[in-house]
């Protein structure tokens, strides 16, 4: 699909400022825009990045004021947030097709690569161009959406959903009913109180050598990919949400949630029932102890934090003995 500012601008009632003519085929966040992306800014904490980002074209809000010189156009509307919300349904109603396929009880659709040796149990379904590598096995009541590539040697255990589009490397497991590429929970809200879904039309990656614990589900991103490193070891019944990135060789324990657009290092050791707020970053080798409650960015490698906020284990623990002797009190 490609749109052009000017499309763009009466489709969303805005107004056009630079080139109208100029078009994009994708989305991006404002921090990555490219040649032929779009982007969109409306929280204030991202300003730093009107300003260098690369993007096509900018969606923005009509009283945004620049303080420096904008490379993008910029297509000014009452509601950025709301827009984009709007323009990710338009593109992703034009993106979905419903096909009736007569005549396959499967997916051996011709357009289905499947590497050497894979197994395909009963009632699964791959659906068409997507590419399954060498020796995976894919076990029953399995769905593996359309245009999705799984790599060699992986194991997806009986019950796994797959959304299309997916990118999944080489010696991954994926135990029983957990989901990849759901949307992410992204709402925009509108004057009357109300709230708008808003579409993803991202994906999700996932690196090599993986595991994915039952019941776990990382959501695909709005318009890029939310990525989980090689080595990462996620355990059962976890919350990934849309945008996250997670570095490589971090492992998580069991009912842990991530909100959106976080961003955790790698080698960070993460233990059961930890909250992290959305669009923190976690610096690498972080250690946090179980039911810990991360609000803010971790900046220091190596610490380990536990508590709710979480702060320093020392700090805590010197904190912790002088409750206790007030409760004695």
């Amino acid at each position: 699909m490609e749109f052009t500012a000017k499309q763009l601008a009466q489709a969303l009632k805005g107004t056009v400022e630079g080139d109208p003519g100029v078009t994009v085929t994708s989305f991006a966040k404002i921090e990555n825009g490219k040649s032929g992306q779009l982007c969109f800014y409306a929280n204030p904490k991202y300003e730093k990045y009107v300003y260098t980002c690369k993007a096509s074209i900018l969606l923005v809000n009509k009283d945004f004021q620049p303080k420096e010189p904008v490379a993008p156009t910029l297509i000014r509307v009452e509601d950025a947030y709301k827009s984009l919300a709007d323009l990710l349904k338009y593109a992703a109603a034009q993106k979905r097709t419903y096909r009736r396929y007569r005549g396959f009880r499967s997916s051996w659709f011709l357009s289905t690569k499947f590497g050497k040796k894979v197994y395909l149990g009963n009632h699964s379904y791959v659906g068409r161009h997507a590419k399954i590598g060498d020796y995976t096995k894919i076990f029953e009541n399995v769905y593996i959406g359309d245009n999705t590539v799984i790599g060699k040697r992986c194991l997806i255990y009986p019950g796994v959903v797959i959304y299309p589009g997916m990118v999944i490397g080489d010696n991954v497991i994926i135990h029983s009913n957990a989901v990849i590429g759901s949307d992410g929970f992204g709402n925009a809200p509108l004057p009357d109180g109300t709230w708008e879904k808003i579409e993803h039309l991202g994906n999700v990656v996932i690196g090599n050598n993986v595991e994915i614990g039952a019941c776990t589900t990382v959501d695909r991103s709005e318009m890029e990919s939310t990525i989980i490193g090689n080595g990462v070891k996620i355990a059962n019944i976890c919350q990934i949400a849309h945008n996250v990135q997670i570095g490589d060789n971090t492992v998580m324990a069991a009912q842990c949630g991530i909100a959106g657009s976080a961003k955790i290092g790698k080698n960070c050791i993460i233990a059961g029932q930890v909250g992290i707020a959305g669009h923190l970053v976690i610096a690498d080798n972080t250690t946090l102890g179980a039911q810990a409650g991360v609000i803010g960015n971790v900046k220091e490698p190596g610490q380990t934090l536990i508590g709710s906020p979480a702060i320093n284990a020392k700090t805590y623990m010197r904190s912790y003995a002088v409750f206790r002797r007030q409760g004695k009190e």
